[in-house]
């Protein structure tokens, strides 16, 4: 007897619309000798099939590429799907469209695709018929796994620190925040040379200066990319100085400074705009800050000082990412104090607000002092706000201000609350026997 089956051609609506459905179709068994089924036939309206729906699909979505999400865990699956929606948004915020997600609990990861083998093939299937461009990990992946899994599923296979550092790409607008960008990209790249997915990377360079046993294009592609990083440190480190050199003039003046600091897309544009009647660029994308704006802001009792935005953080922030805007979020380090800006709204706002601490630990600016605000509280019940407020005076052992960065009239209480604790920040600036004391 001969089985047969085929798959069945979808759209992403279709499937998570029918989701107890089968993706595929199995044909009547049939001896050998009776088959009459014209296979050509089928496999080429199959296949046109498949490519209609692919290209309606595409006439709606317009541009950019077409991805599956994929997590692996160990743990709990909550937390995985939490973390899955985080990277959903930053494909979204990278314009890719998602066309499915997939999540599997296993006991061990599989240190060469992560995924069992049995879900491999269910990608694989998937991709298939959503016509997919691009398979997206939600985690970091090895050269040798990235490899693996793009032969496997004849896709292009990137992770989480690769989508960040690709939204960055597209954002960086300054000149210091384009080298920044492309020196974090360098050294994400630096180690993925070191596996080529053809012989090419081991062809011997030749010509004058290249003969004998040569230097290898992998070699050679390693060093020039070390020679580029070099180059980009000493750049990144000269605009450091001039950065460090206007933040000494600024500090002639005498003027406290506020740093806005807080996890991508928690409102610190927005509250930064509406404090100083600023038309900073500001959206509801992940990343829209990339260079620091600073603008002037006068408290009550006529005491006036300097607010600084700040490139907004996320768990998992690539750490070439980091090492690279390191000079940038120097800037942090002259502040008296820091407004760490929080998305109420977000059910995960306390684990974003554990994030925000913990790299600014990792960055050695947990010592100076915080005023948590709890944004986007008009979009919640006064419960909740409260339960909010409770958590955080139990976990940081701080008091928070909750308020909408869209209403002015919302944010008295934080002026006053800043203002406050800017009396000492004052006395210390116009005294200078204390501030040198």
């Amino acid at each position: 007897m001969v089985y047969s089956a085929h798959l069945l051609p979808t759209s992403a609506e279709t499937l998570h619309n029918d989701g107890d459905s089968l993706p595929y179709e199995f044909l009547e068994p049939a001896i050998p000798s009776q088959l009459d089924t014209d296979f050509t036939l089928l496999i080429n309206s199959l296949e046109a099939e498949m490519n209609r729906v692919r290209l309606t699909a595409r006439a709606k979505q317009m541009t950019g590429e077409r991805a599956i999400l994929v997590g692996v865990t160990t743990s709990d699956v909550d937390e995985a799907n939490e973390s899955m929606a985080e990277l959903e948004e930053l494909s979204t915020s990278a314009d890719v469209m998602v066309l499915d997600r997939l999540i599997q609990r296993r006991p061990k990861i599989d240190p060469k695709t992560l995924l069992g083998r049995g879900k491999l093939e269910e990608l694989l299937i998937r991709s298939m018929q959503l016509g997919a461009d691009l398979i997206i990990f939600d985690t970091e992946l090895s050269p040798t796994q990235v490899r693996i899994l793009s032969e496997a599923t004849d896709l292009k296979v990137i992770d989480r620190p690769q989508l960040i550092l690709d939204i960055f790409a597209q954002r960086a607008q300054s000149r210091e925040g384009k080298l920044q960008v492309e020196l974090a990209q360098l050294k994400y790249l630096l180690p993925r040379l070191v596996i080529g997915q053809n012989s090419a990377f081991s062809r011997l360079a030749g010509g004058i200066g290249g003969r004998g046993p040569g230097e290898t294009k992998l070699e050679t592609d390693r060093r020039r990319v070390r020679d580029r990083i070099a180059q980009l440190e000493k750049q990144v480190d000269a605009l450091g100085r001039q950065r460090q050199e206007r933040r000494k003039v600024r500090s002639q003046k005498n003027l406290p400074l506020i740093s806005l600091v807080g996890y991508t897309n928690a409102g610190k544009s927005t509250l930064l705009n509406t404090l100083t009647q600023s038309d900073v660029y500001a959206e509801k994308k992940m990343f829209a800050t990339l260079d620091p704006t600073s603008r002037r802001l006068r408290l009550p009792y006529e005491q006036e000082v300097i607010i600084n935005d700040t490139v907004g953080f996320i768990r998992d922030l690539p750490h070439a990412l980091l090492a690279a805007f390191r000079a940038t979020l120097e800037e942090i380090s002259d502040s008296d104090l820091l407004v760490h800006v929080v998305d109420a709204s977000n059910p995960r706002a306390i684990q974003q607000i554990r994030s925000v601490d913990a790299i600014l630990k990792d960055l050695e600016l947990d010592k100076i002092p915080q005023i948590v605000v709890l944004n986007k509280a008009d979009l919640l019940d006064n419960d909740v706000i409260t339960d909010l407020q409770r958590s955080i005076t139990l976990d940081k052992h701080i008091d928070s201000v909750a308020l909408s960065a869209i209403r002015r009239d919302s944010l008295n209480v934080l002026t006053e609350r800043i203002g406050s604790r800017m009396e000492y920040a004052f006395a210390d600036k116009s005294n200078p026997a204390t501030s040198g004391s």
